[in-house]
C-alpha cells in the first residue's frame, strides 16, 4: 500500500516512481543510490519532490551561468569572434547598451540611434527588461562594461526565479507524476540557453497558465496566457488546442472564460502603450513581419544549398499556409482519435510546428518546448535524444558564427557543419513530435495514461465524456469521476495534491 505522502489527488492512483517505469531513469538513479525502493516514503521528510526539483534547477542554472563566465569576464567586449569559440554569447549585456537602457531611454517612447528605431520586443517583456535597468545600481559614472555584466547578473537572477516558478508548475501540472519536472530541471538545452535572451519570462507564465488550467481555473489560465503573449507571441497557440479539445468535449463555455480572460489581459498591458507611444509598440509586430530568414530554420537551408534568395513576403506567406495546414492536421488528430488526447499533448504540436517552420529559430527557442515536452512526451529516453539535437544546434550556431566573423582564420565550423547541425535540430523536434503523435493514436503507449489516468492537465476536460467526434460515437468517460471544479486552490510546491475532487 501506498503512503499517504505518495497518494496523489487521484486517491486510487499512487505518485509515479519514474526509476520504476523508465529504464534510462532508473539508470541514472545507480548515480545516488539506485532506484526507489518498496517502503520509501515519498515526501515524508524536508526533501519533497518539488523541493528536489527546485534544488537542482538552481544548480543547473549555476552551471549554465559559469558556462557564460568567459563571456562575462571579457569576450562580451573584446571582438565579435571571441563570445561564439567560447559558446557564451547573451543579447542581454549588448542590449543594455544598444536598446537605450544604459542611457535611461523609455522603450517605446524614445527613439533609439542605430539600426533599430525602438525596442523590438512585446510590451511586458520591454518592462521586464527595463525592471532589471532599475536594479542595475552601478553608478552611471562606472566603467560601461561594469554596468553592462552588473546588467546581466540582474537579468540572470531574475530569470532564475522564472525558471524555479517553471520547475514548480510542471511539478504540479501532473498531480500524481511530480517528477516529471526534474526533466526540466536537468535538461542541459536550459541550462545553456536560460540566459541568452528574456524567452524564460513568458515561458514561466505559460507554464503556470498550464497549472492553472489543470486545476479547472479557466479564467486564471485565461489571463496568465494573455500576459504571456504580452511577453512573446507564442503563447496565443495554446488556445487553438484548447478550443478544439473543448469543442470534443462539450466545454466550449470554460474555453469561453479563458479566452475572455486572455484578451482582457493582453489588452491592459498593450493599450496603454499602444496609446501612448503606438510607432514604438507596433515595432516588435512590424520587425517580425519584415525580419529576413534567419538562423536555424528550414528555410535557410534551402537558400544556402540553392544559393539563391527567397523574398521574405513569400517566406512570409509560405509559413503562415504551412502553419495552417499543420494546425488543421493537428485539429484532425485531436478530433479523430479514438480516445481524446491530452492538453499537453497538442499544444506541444502546435507550437513544435510552429517553430518547425518559422523563418528563424534561435538558440533560446528550445525553452518554449522543453516544459511541454515534459508534460507531452515524459519518457527519459525520448527526451534526451531531442535535447542531444538541440545541444548539437547550440554549438554548431556559436561554431558557425565564429567561422563567419573570424576572417581568414576560419576558427569554427564552416556553413556545411552548420547545416547538419540544423538539420539534427529539425529531426530531432520532428522525433518527438511522431512520439507524441504515436501516443495519440496508441494511447496505451502513453507514459501518462499508463497507470489509468485520462488528462492530468485537462482541468475540466480531465475524464470529460466526448461531446463530439470523427471517430465515431462520443466516447465515455474514462473514469467515474466527477471533472474538476473551478476554482479549486492551486497548493504551490505542497509535497501532496489538494484533496480529491
Amino acid at each position: 500500500m501506498p503512503s499517504p505522502e505518495e497518494t496523489s489527488a487521484h486517491q486510487d492512483r499512487p505518485v509515479v516512481r519514474p526509476t520504476r517505469q523508465d529504464e534510462v531513469a532508473a539508470a541514472g538513479s545507480e548515480l545516488i543510490g539506485g532506484p526507489v525502493g518498496r517502503w520509501a516514503r515519498i515526501g515524508a521528510g524536508p526533501l519533497t519532490p518539488v523541493r528536489v526539483m527546485v534544488l537542482v534547477a538552481i544548480g543547473m542554472f549555476a552551471l549554465g551561468m559559469v558556462q557564460k563566465v568567459p563571456c562575462y569576464d571579457w569576450a562580451w567586449f573584446r571582438g565579435a569572434s571571441s563570445q561564439y569559440t567560447h559558446a557564451c554569447y547573451s543579447d542581454i549585456p549588448h542590449l543594455f547598451v544598444g536598446r537605450g537602457f544604459a542611457d535611461g531611454l523609455i522603450p517605446y517612447a524614445d527613439r533609439l540611434n542605430g539600426d533599430m528605431a525602438y525596442l523590438e520586443y512585446p510590451v511586458l517583456t520591454g518592462l521586464f527588461m527595463q525592471v532589471a535597468a532599475w536594479l542595475t545600481l552601478t553608478p552611471d559614472s562606472d566603467p560601461m562594461q561594469q554596468r553592462e555584466q552588473m546588467y546581466w547578473m540582474v537579468n540572470a537572477g531574475m530569470l532564475m526565479i522564472c525558471a524555479v516558478v517553471i520547475v514548480v508548475c510542471v511539478a504540479r501540472t501532473h498531480r500524481n507524476r511530480p517528477w516529471d519536472g526534474l526533466l526540466v530541471a536537468l535538461a542541459p538545452a536550459f541550462a545553456l540557453t536560460a540566459t541568452i535572451n528574456w524567452d524564460l519570462f513568458a515561458v514561466a507564465l505559460t507554464a503556470a497558465a498550464m497549472l492553472m488550467w489543470s486545476r479547472g481555473r479557466a479564467l486564471a489560465f485565461g489571463i496568465l496566457i494573455g500576459l504571456a503573449t504580452a511577453a512573446k507571441l507564442y503563447p496565443v497557440l495554446l488556445l487553438g488546442p484548447l478550443l478544439v479539445l473543448c469543442l470534443r468535449a462539450g466545454r466550449l463555455r470554460d474555453f469561453s472564460r479563458a479566452l475572455f480572460g486572455a484578451v482582457a489581459a493582453w489588452l491592459v498591458v498593450n493599450v496603454p502603450v499602444m496609446l501612448a507611444a503606438p510607432e514604438g509598440w507596433k515595432k516588435f509586430y512590424t520587425f517580425s513581419q519584415e525580419r529576413q530568414i534567419d538562423y536555424g530554420s528550414f528555410w535557410l537551408l534551402i537558400t544556402q544549398r540553392t544559393g539563391k534568395p527567397i523574398d521574405v513576403s513569400t517566406v512570409n506567406t509560405a509559413s503562415v499556409l504551412l502553419m495552417i495546414v499543420l494546425c488543421a492536421g493537428i485539429a484532425g488528430l485531436a478530433l479523430s482519435a479514438r480516445r481524446r488526447p491530452r492538453f499537453a499533448q497538442l499544444v506541444f504540436l502546435v507550437v513544435a510546428a510552429f517553430v518547425l517552420t518559422n523563418k528563424v529559430y534561435s538558440p533560446q527557442y528550445v525553452l518554449w518546448l522543453i516544459p511541454l515536452a515534459a508534460l507531452a512526451r515524459p519518457r527519459w529516453r525520448d527526451f534526451l535524444i531531442w535535447q542531444a539535437c538541440e545541444v548539437a544546434y547550440f554549438l554548431g550556431i556559436w561554431m558557425y558564427l565564429a567561422y563567419t566573423t573570424s576572417g581568414d582564420k576560419h576558427q569554427g565550423l564552416p556553413q556545411e557543419g552548420y547545416q547538419i547541425t540544423v538539420v539534427l535540430h529539425l529531426l530531432g523536434t520532428l522525433y518527438l513530435c511522431a512520439m507524441v503523435v504515436r501516443d495519440i493514436l496508441m494511447p496505451e503507449r502513453d507514459p501518462v495514461r499508463r497507470d489509468g489516468s485520462d488528462d492530468p492537465s485537462g482541468g475540466v476536460l480531465d475524464e470529460a465524456p466526448d461531446r463530439v467526434a470523427l471517430a465515431g460515437p462520443p466516447q465515455p468517460s474514462p473514469g467515474d469521476r466527477a471533472p474538476a471544479a473551478e476554482g479549486q486552490p492551486v497548493e504551490w510546491g505542497a509535497a501532496g495534491g489538494p484533496p480529491a475532487r
